[in-house]
């Protein structure tokens, strides 16, 4: 799997469909954009691992940074920033190949 990371709007989707030719019907069946908002129903760590797990399989992920600026005050905001930080963690780690997008400027990490 290769994983893609960085702010939003940066150019993750663009870059992935443009090096990797991911096509829009790629995006419904072998790929996943935005996976950091897949954890917003998770409840416990084996939850979180499971997902992991499923998206480790795909042929491409793309998950944007969220624990930049300012902290939530809400209590659920925090925990969605937490959850979706550590799948980040998890997906890098599983990913055959890392990048981070900066500007539309592909940074590989791994």
């Amino acid at each position: 799997m290769i994983f893609i990371t960085g702010a939003m709007y940066s150019g993750k989707s663009a870059y992935a469909m443009e090096k990797y030719n991911i096509t829009d019907k790629d995006w419904e069946t072998d790929c996943v954009k935005e996976a950091q908002e897949l954890v917003r129903n998770i409840n416990s760590e084996e939850e979180l691992k499971e997902l992991a797990d499923k998206l480790s399989k795909k042929r491409l992920v793309t998950a944007s940074e969220v624990g930049a600026g300012v902290v939530p005050v809400e209590k659920e905001e925090r925990e969605f920033r937490e959850k979706a930080g550590r799948l980040s963690c998890m997906l890098a780690r599983e990913s055959t190949q890392a990048i981070r997008m900066i500007c539309g400027i592909p940074q590989v990490l791994k």
